[in-house]
């Protein structure tokens, strides 16, 4: 049964730094993209925050370049995502998946930046 499961989130000042961890029961992650996705207080949508190819390949939305960064280790079939300078507009449910995505979802990990 496949199987995602996030960690790490917490509650952090603007400027802070969070590392988020994510394991992936997925008989194919080591050749799978693998992404991070989070979804804002009142949005019904997931957005796509950054992914890694199975070679290392990165991507990244716009709003978080320069300041997150996300990596892999294929062994552990696990997923980081390295979140510096965070601002309140980083505030989300944060998720790892595939591209695209698969319908197992995890829980996610929940990440406030305030005040």
């Amino acid at each position: 049964q496949v199987q995602l499961v996030e960690s790490g989130g917490g509650l952090v000042h603007p400027g802070g730094s969070l590392r988020l961890s994510c394991v992936a029961s997925l008989n194919t992650f080591a050749s799978s993209l693998m992404a991070w996705y989070r979804q804002a207080p009142e949005k019904q949508r997931r957005e796509l925050v950054a992914s890694i190819s199975s070679y290392g390949t990165t991507t990244y939305a716009d709003s978080v370049k320069g300041r997150f960064s996300i990596d892999r280790d294929n062994p552990k079939k696990m997923v980081y995502l390295q979140m510096n300078n965070l601002k309140q507009e980083d505030t989300a449910v944060y998720y790892c998946n595939t591209i695209p995505s698969i319908d197992h979802w995890g829980q996610g990990t929940q990440v406030a930046v305030s005040k």
